[in-house]
This record gives structure tokens, sequence and C-alpha cells, in this order.
């Protein structure tokens, strides 16, 4: 995941909590100062994520190059972290394919579900998209599909079950794309070393050993010379579906000669093997057969091997198993339309039928090992679950470890059951549990990877899908195993680079960044996100004034709505200081200037009153409402209010408006107020 700082800046300033402060002790400069580093902070937040920096032109691409004789590589994501929206951009004159394209689901941003990799570049080069060709069916490589291919249309290439994932996604499509769009899917064997052509490339899919069904690796060949990408792997001798890593193949590729070497370095940092996943059966069956009451299995919703297991334990064992999650409900579904997952006729049943089982004949498989929000588990513990209340006597599985950055969730998962006198087997505490390995990577460790390049034996390697730190582990490694150290390169998000028959070079950078995305599948510009950072942060004041045309005077006395600065019935010395402060600068201003410069200086006088009162400097934003005849500084006629009857021209009767007073007016203005803020704010204002 992706753990980008998001630093508060408002936890360590103090506040006056209503002391009263007769005079300003800070000066207007500190305060507009506050301010714009406030502004600022939240940008540099907001900016780690953005596309390409507003500041920046944004380059075009070459569309003709002097580059015939080779191939460029371009990382538009997936070099920054593990399950980092994996995007690469593999280019021949005017020919381009894309490989993967995901989401990244750790963006810690107020209202803000996931990014995608910006699209800039492929945009740029839309002419020359030939195909996107995926590895496997985790979000992180191809949950950016429905966002990038409606808008740059190219065939969809991949295994079996992963196009039935990629199929899967686009039945929910963002704003702004026609409902009805499907994209064309191409469904490629691995089973017979299938090769098919795609502009001047040769595309060729190899089985590997993941956490999710037909993972492969994927071999490119090119007029330059035979690009390999591992994809997410590990080389297990043993899975439950009896399909390891085609390692054969890749000695053979090997053999045959492989020029660069994109290969995932997730665990580069960790000695020996990921155990096979064979090794958890027995685990599974002896917790599964021990338990008296009901029993809780949270497990990835993508590992059908693991899914497998845990149901075959469950028919050993006499019980009944309830599908509940999202996720897991759709990677089943297809699974079993595959013939991948296999369940005996009436194993499954439907959530809202297993409260009515007997405890011991219940088995529910759910999502939410990760404490994710809203996921099934978690909902469970908390409570909030349409079905299924928990209690004591129940068992829960966790079939996980934490992902890195997210101890606290996972924990908290384990906080809430235990409250709920839930038995716990989870795999962090297995031994303490009282049983065997709960959870085994879908990523290979250093031997393996130390396998995949004696197999490979590439000219060249670019470390892919890790941070830094682990890239550069897998660099060092492939030295070790004689690699010439120039030849292992090291590259980041936007880095792109030139391969040749006889040279890989660094070129200049492609544009490359995010797209922010909200839970309802759309885009979110990065001011909307500073602003929502801002508001987060800092809080909001509103403040309303309806002023006399005529006179300049304040008609009614100044309303206040604040929200997540602070609150009103504790700081009314604060709030009864500003509302003077607000009608000093009405008094002493509006007639003198026009509306909008008045706004504009009232927004930094209020701004510089609250920075002194409370070092704080919230978003303001002021409401002025002018009522009154004479010539308006907004150009709105004078409104008029009542009625009488006359005679019309054609004698029949009319209404005639009679004209509003000045307070009349204002009333309603407030009136008007009130109704705003019972049914947006739902806060009481200060006032008289």
């Amino acid at each position: 995941m992706n753990n980008k700082p998001n630093p508060s800046r408002g936890n360590n300033r103090p506040t006056n909590n209503g002391q009263k402060n007769n005079g300003m002790n800070t000066s207007r400069g500190a305060a507009i100062r506050a301010q714009k580093r406030s502004h600022e902070d939240a940008r540099k937040i907001a900016d780690q994520y953005s596309a390409v920096k507003d500041e920046q032109p944004k380059k075009r691409a070459n569309l003709v190059t002097d580059d015939f004789e080779k191939i460029k590589i371009s990382f538009l994501g997936g070099l920054e972290d593990v399950g980092e929206k994996n995007t690469t951009v593999i280019e021949y004159q005017n020919s381009a394919i894309v490989l993967d394209c995901g989401i990244n689901l750790g963006v810690d941003l107020p209202g803000i579900n996931y990014e995608i990799a910006d699209p800039t570049y492929i945009a740029q080069i839309k002419h020359k998209i030939k195909g996107y060709v995926i590895t496997h069916g985790h979000l992180d490589h191809i949950g950016g599909l429905k966002h990038i291919v409606p808008r740059f249309p190219a065939p969809i290439y991949g295994s079996q079950f992963t196009i039935g994932i990629v199929e899967k996604t686009f039945e929910e499509l963002p704003p702004g794309v026609d409902p009805s769009y499907k994209p064309e899917t191409i469904t490629m064997s691995m089973d017979n070393h299938e090769k098919l052509k795609i502009g001047p490339f040769f595309i060729e899919l190899i089985r590997v050993t993941h956490a999710i069904p037909d993972s492969t690796a994927v071999c490119i060949d090119t007029p330059v010379g035979r690009i390999l990408a591992t994809g997410d792997y590990r080389l297990d001798p043993e899975p439950l579906d009896k399909m390891p890593s085609d390692v054969k193949r890749l000695q053979e590729l090997g053999d045959e000669g492989v020029k660069l070497l994109l290969a995932e370095s997730s665990y580069a940092d960790i000695e020996g093997r990921t155990p096979t996943e064979h090794t958890l059966e027995k685990s599974f069956k002896d917790v599964i057969s021990q338990a008296q009451g009901r029993i809780f299995c949270a497990v990835f919703s993508s590992n059908m091997n693991r899914i497998q297991m845990i149901i075959n334990a469950a028919v050993e064992n006499g019980r009944k198993v309830a599908l509940d999650g999202r996720s897991m409900m759709s990677y089943a579904e297809i699974a079993v339309r595959q013939g991948i997952l296999k369940v005996p006729k009436g194993t499954l049943m439907a959530m809202r039928e297993a409260a009515n089982l007997p405890d011991e004949q219940l088995l529910v498989m759910c999502t939410g090992g990760q404490g994710e929000p809203n996921a099934a588990l978690q909902r469970m513990s908390e409570g909030l679950h349409n079905h299924i209340k928990l209690k004591a006597g129940d068992t829960a599985l966790i079939s996980s470890s934490p992902i890195p950055g997210n101890e606290i969730r996972y924990d908290q998962i384990g906080n809430n059951l235990a409250s709920l006198g839930v038995k716990q087997y989870r795999h962090p505490t297995h031994e303490v549990d009282g049983c065997g390995p709960l959870h085994v990577s879908g990523h290979a460790k250093r031997d393996e990877m130390r396998d995949m390049l004696n197999m490979v034996r590439p000219k060249y390697l670019i470390p892919v899908h890790g941070g830094m730190l682990r890239r550069r582990y897998l660099a060092d490694l492939a030295v070790e195993e004689g690699m010439k150290r120039s030849d292992a390169m090291l590259g980041y998000n936007g880095a792109s680079f030139l391969l040749s028959k006889d040279k890989l070079e660094k070129i200049e950078d492609v544009p490359a960044g995010s797209l922010l995305v909200d839970q309802t599948g759309a885009i979110i510009s990065n001011i909307v996100v500073k602003d929502r950072i801002m508001l987060s942060e800092e809080g909001l004041v509103t403040v309303v004034l309806t002023v006399d045309r005529k006179t300049g005077a304040l008609m009614t006395s100044p309303d206040i709505i604040t929200r997540g600065f602070i609150y009103i019935r504790d700081n009314e010395e604060i709030m009864s200081g500003l509302r003077t402060e607000l009608k000093r600068a009405v008094m002493q201003r509006f007639k003198r200037i026009d509306l909008e410069r008045f706004k504009a200086e009232l927004k930094d006088h209020v701004t510089h009153y609250l920075y002194d009162q409370t070092q704080r400097a919230p978003i303001v934003i002021p409401v002025v409402n002018v009522v009154g005849g004479g010539s308006s500084k907004q150009g709105s006629p004078k409104p008029t209010q009542g009625s009488a009857k006359s005679n019309s021209p054609n004698g029949k009767s009319e209404v005639v408006e009679k004209p509003k007073t000045d307070m009349d007016m204002a009333v309603e203005q407030q009136e008007r107020f009130a109704q705003m803020r019972k049914q947006l704010l739902d806060q009481k204002t200060y006032g008289d």
C-alpha cells in the first residue's frame, strides 16, 4: 500500500477557548501568512497524488521519432510501492501496448476512494494504442481499465479468469461513460503457449502462481528483442489446483534469450522461499473440525485455492457455507462458472437464511480480514450487519497478515471481535492460538527471485512493483547473480527507457501522476481535494450580513455559521467579538468601496480576527445581502410586497404588488437563512 505522509497541522495549535481578548495582538500579515501556509500545506499533500502539476507544461509526445529500432518503455505507475496502480506503456514506432492498468487503494485523502495513473501520456499517443495486456485480476493491475479504455479504446488481452474479472468491473462504469459500453476482450490460453500478434509485438502468457487464479507472466517479442514481465508471482511447486508456475517454459525463454526483465520486487528484502499454499490445508481442517459454534472465515476474495480448501473442510464437517461480501460473491461466481471453484451441490446458502441454521452447521466465508471499512466481517464486528449478530461461542478464522501500514485496522477488528467474546484464530498469533499457519503470501521471496533470474538470464533488468528500497534489493541480487551493475536499472513513476539491440538507456521522463477517484467513480480535481484538506484541518466560517443600501448600516445582527472550526456555544465571547468587528467593518468601509472589494476585505478582516483569537486560519466565506432602493451595487430591481386590485385597460381586474419595506426584505432574508441552516447545516448559529 501507498503510505504517503498526511501531516496534521492543527492539533498543536493553541486556542483561547472563549477567553476574552479585547485587542488584536497578531498582525494582519501574520494571519494572512498563516492562511497561505495552510493552503500551501494542503496543496503539497494533494499534489503528492496529483497528475501533471499545474505549473508544469504538459509535454507532447513525439508523434514521429527517429528511434525506429528502439523500444520505449514508460512507467506511469507501479514503481513506488506494492499495490500501486501498475501501468506500463511499451512503444515501437507507431504502435504501443499498455501492460496492466491498475489502481491504488492506499490513498488517505478526504472523500477519495482510490487513484489511477494519470493518462496524459496515453492521451498523447492514443493513435498508437493497439491493446491492453493484463497479467492478473487484482485491482492494482486492472482497476483503472474502466476509466482508461473507454477514452482510448483497444482490445484487452488476458487469461480466462482475468478476463472474467475485467468484464465484471465494467458492469459498473464511471460517470460520463455510456452505461452500455462493453470493452473488446480477448482470452488467451497459457497451456499451448499461444502467441498473438498485436501490431509489431508478439504476446505470450506464461502461467505463474500467485494469490489469484490464472496469473501470468507476459512475454513480449519485439523487433529489438524479448521483454519478459513477471507480473506478481511466486514459484509454488504444489498449489491446490495443481497449476504450478510453468518453470519449463520460463527456462526455454531464457535459453532463447531475454533482452529485458521487468521483475516484481515485493519481498526482495526477505530471504528464503514463500511456503506453498497447500501447507494451509491441515490448519483449516483442524480449526473447522474443532469449532463448536458458528465459524466466520475472513479470506481474500480472489484466492480461490484458499477458498476451495475452506469449503472442502466445511463439507467434511457437515457445514453449509454462506458467502458474504460483494467481491467474494463476484469472484466466486466467475470461478464456479469457469470450473475453477468446485462446490458440492447443496453446500452454498444465502446469507439471509444463515441466521436460521443451527450454529454447528454454519460457516460464513467473508471479506474483511484487513479490517477494511464496510467489509463484511468489519460490519459484523460493529453490530451493523443486516443478517448476522456475532456472539460468544462464535469462531473467527482470519486468514491474512496485516498489509504494511494497515496494522491499526487489523488490530482493531481483533479488538472488536474479542469484546464480543468471539474465539479468534489469526495468522500472526497462530501458534499462541493453537493452530498451524493460516496465511502465506502470494509473492516470491529472495530465493525464488534468484531462481527467476537464473532461469531467464536477462541482459537487462528493471525491478518493478515495490518501493525504491525493495527494488534496489532486487537489483543488488541480480548483481550477485552475475549481472553488471549498469545493466540493472532503477526507475520511478514517470521514468522512460529506450531499449535497442545493444543498449538500455534512461531518457526524458513522460508525464506521470495520479487522478483521484471518489466512491461514485468520478474523477475529483486536485483543487477540490485541497479545499477538502483545508476544511478537514482548519474548518469553515461563513458570515452573513444584511446591509441597507441607502445608509450602509446592518439591518440585522450578523449570522455566523461554523463547521469544523470551533463550537459556537462554547466560544460565545469570540463570536461576540467577531460580531462587533463585523459591525465596525460595515460601518467604516461598505459605502466607500464596491461590493466585491468589500467582501474581499471582509474576508481578510475575519481571517485576521479569528487567527488572533484561536491561532487557526479557517476558510472564510462572506455573504453580503444588500437590500433597499436607489442605485444598486448588485444591479437588482427594488423588491415589492403586498397586493392591491386595479383595473387594466381591458377592463379586467389585475393584482398590483405593493412595495416591500426594507425591514420586510430583511426579515425575509433572515427567514431564508434560518431555513438554509436547518436544512444544510443542522447547527445553531450565533446572533441576537
